[in-house]
């Protein structure tokens, strides 16, 4: 295949299958189906949203030549509209807590990024605020703010999950997924339901996130967890909510690694453990789809492959 940009590359990412013969706890004749969605050009799924966010707000009006990209991210959605916005010629800037990956911070840069520091304390909620003062103090400047923009779910609704379908057709018995702003979940979660009223939802956080009515604190997994119910959930008939500590994460993401070779992040990790519950409780013949939405080595000063205690 010969491409004429690296954005051509996104997308068409492969399921890597698992089975009883990988994993004890997948009952024979099941499987789970991981999307290797940190196999994408710019390391994480986010890619996608990147140009899906750049795409719309051409056609919209609301980014013209010049036009400067200000986004509150963790890092993976910045390095995603960073490799868009090269196609299109655009300045970024990025807004990101401190305590992110010092490694996805640098690839940013490495992108053409300026980066702004908020106070780890004040999470991605200090993230959104300093954010939304730049766009009003920098004319010509557009916010697309993943967590409110309808764009977020639409970007998964039209690429990932018609693939999923097209890789496995419509007999998918339970989807799980990590849930950061939520547009991933619910834009999978919409175009699978709409193929077949029955698919389980199953999303997954870590213990310090809310979903599962827990206390809200810091939690050493990136990417997944929230401090606020995201509005993409709303009337998503949710089966369960699956919140995984930073132990459990880790050590399949360490597992993943030393034992299939998967170089991934810890939100990985954490799915796969939500995937081998869910997995258990079904039964024989049944397809469970996760989604492994970023790779290793933007997280390798956190010690992800070597630390053991949280």
């Amino acid at each position: 295949m010969i491409i004429d940009s690296i954005q051509s590359a996104i997308g068409h990412t492969p399921l890597l299958r698992f089975t009883h013969q990988q994993f004890e706890e997948i009952p024979e004749n099941s499987a789970i189906y991981a999307k290797l969605e940190y196999l994408n050009p710019g390391g994480s799924i986010k890619d996608r949203l990147g140009v899906y966010l750049i795409e719309e707000g051409l056609k919209q009006g609301k980014i013209k030549e010049g036009t400067t990209i200000i986004e509150p991210t963790a890092g993976n959605t910045g390095i995603g509209v960073a490799l868009a916005a090269l196609e299109a010629k655009l300045p970024t800037i990025f807004v990101v807590p401190e305590k992110f990956s010092l490694e996805k911070q640098a690839l940013m840069r490495a992108l053409g990024a300026t980066i702004v520091h908020t106070p780890t304390a004040e999470g991605i909620s200090g993230a959104i605020k300093e954010a939304k003062r730049l766009h009003e103090e920098i004319s010509d400047s557009y916010l697309p703010l993943q967590f409110e923009n309808s764009a977020n779910p639409a970007a998964y609704y039209y690429s990932l999950g018609p693939e999923l379908v097209e890789d496995l057709g419509e007999e998918i018995t339970s989807f799980v997924a990590g849930i950061g702003s939520g547009g991933t979940f619910s834009g999978v979660a919409r175009y699978l339901l709409e193929r077949n009223s029955t698919v389980r939802l199953i999303g997954v956080e870590p213990e310090g996130s809310i979903l599962n009515g827990g206390a809200s604190h810091g939690h050493e997994i990136e990417g997944i967890g929230v401090e606020f119910i995201p509005e993409f959930l709303e009337g998503l008939p949710v089966t369960d909510f699956a919140t995984i500590s930073d132990a459990a994460g880790f050590a399949m993401t360490r597992r993943l690694a030393k034992e299939q070779g998967t170089l991934i992040g810890s939100s990985a990790g954490a799915a796969m453990v939500a995937a081998l519950s869910e997995v258990a409780k079904l039964p024989a013949g049944s397809q469970v789809v996760t989604i492994f939405p970023d790779a290793g080595d933007r997280y390798l000063s956190k010690e992800i492959y070597s630390r053991e205690v949280y």
